[in-house]
């Protein structure tokens, strides 16, 4: 297992990796059409070439066997999708393939996430997950996350719920 950041040379395998997991992730709880638009939105190459390039958003591919088997985006600063302030970290996107779940990916993903909020010196680190998403729910509380909050998120024009759940660092 190895974690590399991605880097502009990345983004048509962070497009194709953004679309998989995402649509394993949420196909079955979601409309065709509503999936379709949120894939389109924020999975566009311009969209992501736009992310890469942000200096507070780090992007991470994980390989298992030499193959990328998921990935992480972490922000800070004015990139966070909340404002949370500049003691804070956030870990926009986890995401493992479904074929590579269950080999402690995730966690190695999670850990990446807190080793950067260490060098940083943040004070907390966060994220948002579904509401129904009771496997990651799960995954984070074991890790010491506790729901803080939460926000409205589009998949599409469908409004869903994400818990925002923060882990304070020492």
């Amino acid at each position: 297992m190895t974690i590399k950041k991605c880097t502009i040379e990345d983004l048509r395998e962070l497009q194709k990796i953004s679309v998989e997991t995402f649509t394993e992730t949420f196909k079955d709880q979601n409309s065709p059409e509503h999936l379709n638009a949120y894939l389109k939105r924020a999975y566009n190459l311009e969209q992501l070439e736009q992310e890469l390039a942000n200096r507070s958003s780090q992007f991470f591919f994980v390989y298992l066997n030499q193959e990328v088997a998921g990935y992480l985006k972490v922000n800070t600063d004015e990139a966070q999708s909340e404002a949370m302030g500049a003691d804070s970290l956030e870990v926009e996107r986890i995401y493992v393939k479904k074929n590579f779940q269950k080999h402690g990916l995730g966690k190695q993903l999670l850990n990446k996430a807190l080793e950067i909020a260490h060098e940083q010196k943040k004070k907390k680190i966060w994220l948002g997950v579904w509401e129904e998403n009771e496997n990651a729910i799960a995954f984070y509380q074991k890790k010491g996350f506790v729901q803080t909050g939460a926000h409205s998120f589009y998949m599409g024009d469908d409004e869903q719920v994400d818990l925002i759940m923060t882990k304070t660092l020492h």
